[in-house]
């Protein structure tokens, strides 16, 4: 390990961390097995099983460790080292691939016996990797916070001490992750969120996680301020930078007391509502011309049926005035053929008298 704080920070910036969705679950479920109905500080420690190639570090599985702890004393503190032994022999027989690279708790922050908890796992694995699970985010974002131990060198010439220091964390999966992850979730999304809805929480969420970085960043400098914190210069460049990414406010003034700035957002701004305003229109004209279209249709369908049904009646009456005349036609008929069978039948008789 690097014995200067500039050289483990450049390391530590150059790694990623990719945690599991299977891993989320099942800290989750040991939180809820173990800690739920226990007080609120109490919390649940476990074992992280990955790959670390150097650059990206990929938590894949987990597994629960016996941890006690007592809440009044943070100095005071139990781990069980056998069943981590033994646990990681039974998962190596399972997965070779699956190399013990850390440990995680449920947090939510940082606590003073997490430094020496840490030193405990180097006799597992060199630089063991702390990520800190919220079971219960009360932000959006995304619930976890890598750490990896550093030797922090400090100003006065006094012997260097342990910190941690974060390092960027995702949630990724894998094919067959992804597949079970949108099962679960099939039940509790949305399913007449459109696309433009969706786009608009996940900007949400992300300027909420934005704002509760500042938030912290603002608190530090708070704290350095009023020298609660050591100086660190290595932050504070960070800061440097990002601030100078800042477009810069005080631009020259352009008519009417506005800069140059606010002048060419207030003219991008406007292009954009132009475009919003027009499309809503074209929008609106279609929406009309499609209900016209359908009273047309309607009106010449209720025509056609009308224009059926009388034709059908039509009919009807013809059938019904033929089927009389013929009746009566037979009856006429009838009556004369009568009459003429009566004068034959008088006929023969006459003569044989």
């Amino acid at each position: 390990m690097p014995s200067t704080t500039t050289e483990t920070l450049s390391l530590v910036d150059e790694r990623k961390v990719s945690v599991a969705p299977l891993v989320l679950l099942s800290v989750v479920d040991h939180y809820n097995r173990g800690a739920s109905t226990s007080s609120k500080n109490k919390r649940v420690v476990g074992v992280l099983l990955g790959q670390n190639d150097g650059k990206v570090v990929r938590v894949s599985n987990s597994f629960a460790v016996p941890f006690e702890e007592d809440e009044k004393d943070p100095s005071v503190w139990f781990l069980d080292h056998n069943y981590i032994e033994s646990m990681n022999e039974m998962f190596k027989k399972v997965n070779a691939r699956e190399r013990l690279i850390g440990w995680y708790h449920s947090g939510p922050k940082l606590r003073a016996s997490d430094l020496k908890i840490n030193e405990l796992f180097k006799r597992y694995t060199p630089n063991p990797l702390l990520v800190i699970i919220d079971v219960q985010p009360k932000e959006a974002g995304v619930p976890t916070d890598a750490y990896f131990a550093v030797d922090e060198i400090k100003d006065d010439g006094t012997t260097a001490s342990k910190t941690f220091v974060n390092t960027a964390s995702i949630i990724e999966a894998e094919e067959a992750e992804e597949i079970g992850v949108e099962h679960l979730l099939r039940d509790i999304r949305d399913v007449a969120a459109g696309t433009l809805s969706t786009r608009v929480t996940n900007q949400l969420q992300s300027l909420q996680g934005l704002h509760l970085r500042l938030q912290n960043i603002q608190v530090y400098l708070k704290k350095v301020l009023d020298g609660k914190l050591p100086v660190n210069h290595v932050i504070l460049g960070n800061l440097q930078d990002v601030f100078n990414l800042l477009p810069n406010l005080s631009t020259p003034t352009k008519g009417k007391g506005e800069s140059e700035l606010s002048y060419a957002l207030n003219v991008k701004t406007n292009d954009q509502l132009m475009a919003i305003y027009l499309s809503s229109l074209i929008r609106a004209i279609t929406a009309f011309h499609d209900l016209i279209e359908n009273k047309i249709q309607n009106r010449q369908q209720q025509e056609e049926k009308d224009a059926a049904k009388k034709e059908g009646e039509e009919k009807e009456k013809d059938g019904e005035k033929k089927v009389n005349g013929d009746k009566a036609t037979n009856g006429v008929n009838g009556e004369v053929s009568k009459e003429g069978s009566e004068k034959k039948d008088d006929s023969p008789k006459d003569k044989k008298k």
